[in-house]
């Protein structure tokens, strides 16, 4: 089986939906039938060709890429990538019989898969992966407007449409009732994330109470409620750190923020950090936190689990499968700081119950690895491809 794979992101470009392309390629590294080319983008000016294994082609196109900015991709860019990825698929497709194209992304990455199965008969897969849902985020609020019609389109004419949470496939299904959407969830490596080890012997908490999140800073992540949660703490006197990972448009904003409040100490900006030293800050933490408005499905949350850490999380995408309320976290109110400082509070305060919901949170991320992630999906290229 030989697949025509499209992802504008790719490490080190992009955010989630990048590392989740790279984790199931690796994966399908593995499978000696399947054979996979990914169009991607190039970090530098030229195409560069990169192999996993002996049945995996990585092809980077240059999109004009500058080095100051690669967890974001402007609009600009993802124009460039549609445009140049558009004629490297055509040649491809001459050289090679493709069974199915997989889109991520309906929008840019889907016109792609849609053009290959007019001229070519090719099947396509799409997966939703955040922000080519209309309604997800709002950066794209006027596009959304002039491209629902066209993102319909490419759903209808898709052998299978894939959400990556319930959550998601509910806010999918807004824009299409009738769409017959799927879920696959996003995986994690249980090997590469591992928890801190817990001895019988310990019986309280050493060192300050420490939050870890990781995500895009912008808006719709609520990292507003995080901040005034953190300023809360502080006026009862206890001390509670925030660590934030990612870059973002908001940034700037909330730095202010975080001075105006008087929390330089106790909110700290890490900016991006290098896949291979997340273990470390994971380990340090003593809990996660999603304040997000809206959410597909978040690998650093599913990397937080398998390090063992109890998730806080708004009732967004990913929440119903990661997050078993009052067992390995809390689910809190959407722009809620004290219901953030409250369930932050149960966790503080009782080791015993950090310690339990570590061992949950572990429990459950080993049932989300990316090989039975990988496999559901070369099920549905099997299924997809028989049709």
């Amino acid at each position: 089986m030989r697949v025509l794979f499209f992802n504008y992101e790719y490490p080190p470009l992009g955010g989630g939906a990048g590392n989740a392309t790279a984790y199931i390629l690796r994966e399908f590294s593995k499978i000696q039938n399947l054979k996979v080319d990914l169009i991607t983008s190039s970090t530098g000016k030229e195409y560069c060709l990169e192999k996993i294994g002996n049945n995996i082609n990585i092809h980077r196109l240059p999109i004009g890429k500058n080095n100051e900015n690669f967890h974001f991709q402007s609009q600009k860019e993802l124009l460039i990538y549609a445009w140049r990825a558009y004629f490297f698929a055509r040649k491809l497709a001459k050289e090679n019989n493709y069974n199915l194209t997989h889109s991520f992304f309906a929008v840019p990455c889907g016109p792609l898969s849609l053009f290959l199965k007019y001229r070519k008969k090719i099947p396509y897969i799409i997966s939703l992966r955040g922000s080519d849902v209309p309604g997800y985020s709002e950066r794209f609020i006027l596009v959304y407007k002039i491209l629902t019609p066209f993102i319909r389109h490419i759903w209808k004419k898709a052998s299978a449409v894939i959400a990556n949470s319930l959550d998601f496939k509910k806010l999918a299904l807004k824009t299409d009732h009738d769409c017959q959407i799927s879920v696959i969830t996003n995986g994690v490596d249980s090997g590469e994330f591992s928890p801190k080890v817990f001895s019988e012997n310990d019986r309280e908490r050493v060192g300050d109470f420490k939050i870890i999140c990781g995500s895009r800073i912008t808006p719709r992540k609520g990292f507003q409620s995080m901040i005034q949660a953190i300023k809360i703490f502080k006026e009862k006197g206890f001390c509670v750190k925030l660590e934030i990972i990612g870059e973002g448009n908001e940034k700037e904003d909330l730095e202010k923020l975080v001075i105006k409040l008087g929390l330089k100490s106790e909110v700290e900006f890490l900016g991006i950090i290098k896949h291979s030293d997340l273990l470390k800050y994971y380990q340090n933490a003593n809990v996660y936190v999603s304040t997000s408005l809206n959410e597909g499905m978040s690998n650093t949350m599913l990397e937080a689990l398998s390090a063992g850490l109890p998730v806080i999380a708004t009732q967004t995408g990913g929440t119903d499968e990661m997050v078993k309320d009052g067992i390995n976290g809390f689910v809190i109110k959407t722009n809620d700081p004290a219901d953030l400082v409250a369930k932050i509070e149960k966790i503080r305060q009782d080791f015993k119950l950090e310690k339990k919901m570590s061992f949950e949170s572990r429990r459950l991320a080993k049932k989300m690895s990316w090989n039975n992630i990988a496999r559901e999906y070369y099920a549905l290229y099997n299924k997809v491809a028989d049709e």
